[in-house]
Formats: structure tokens, sequence, C-alpha cells
């Protein structure tokens, strides 16, 4: 088990959620850290039924079909645990956990250093 399914707390809690104009979404977590988001970056990692095959886990979404300039047109929150979008192309069924958020960011830190 990797370090962030052994994590629970603050780490994956959000205390802040600001979509940032139409394409960008900046989350402050629990234990301080601040991450950004791109809306196609967020779109093209998409972890719907529709985007990935429940059976074998293969992504069904070819990224190069999400544009650059793809915005979000509304943020919702699930429950206590996730976030959900409606994207401009017309998309609505991902349900993106905290902990995926979390990871997502802790991702993109670690491929810039």
């Amino acid at each position: 088990m990797n370090e962030m399914m052994r994590r629970r707390g603050p780490a994956i809690e959000p205390h802040e959620i600001v979509q940032e104009g139409a394409a960008g979404l900046r989350v402050k977590w629990g234990d301080g850290r601040v991450c950004g988001y791109g809306a196609a970056a967020l779109r093209r990692v998409c972890p719907c039924a529709r985007c990935v095959n429940e059976m074998t886990g293969q992504r069904m979404l070819d990224p190069k079909t999400v544009p650059d300039d793809l915005a979000i047109e509304s943020v919702d929150i699930v429950g206590r645990y996730a976030l959900t979008f409606r994207w401009s192309d017309g998309h609505q069924t991902g349900i993106y956990s905290f902990r995926l958020l979390r990871e997502l960011c802790e991702q993109n830190e670690e491929s810039r250093s």
C-alpha cells in the first residue's frame, strides 16, 4: 500500500475549493498545501465508467480528444468525499474523490521536480 492510500485526515480534507476562471480550480487542503488544477487535465483523467472500463481499468477516453480550452461550467461537492464537474464538452458523470485530487496534485509536483 502506497503512502497516499495510508494517509488519512487533513491531507485529503479540503478547506477551500475555488473555481478560478473558466478553466481552473484551486484546492487548499487541511494540511495547508494548495493545489491548482486545469480543466482539460482533470477531464483527461475522468474516473467515470464511460471514460474508464470498470472491468479492466483501461482508459477509454482518448486524452487527445479533450480540447486544451475546455471549460468548467459548474463544480459541485458530492457528499463529504468528492467533486463532480460539468464540462463545456457536455460530459458530467465523473466523480473526483478528494483522495484522487490530492494524488493528482502530488504526482504533478513530483513530475516537476
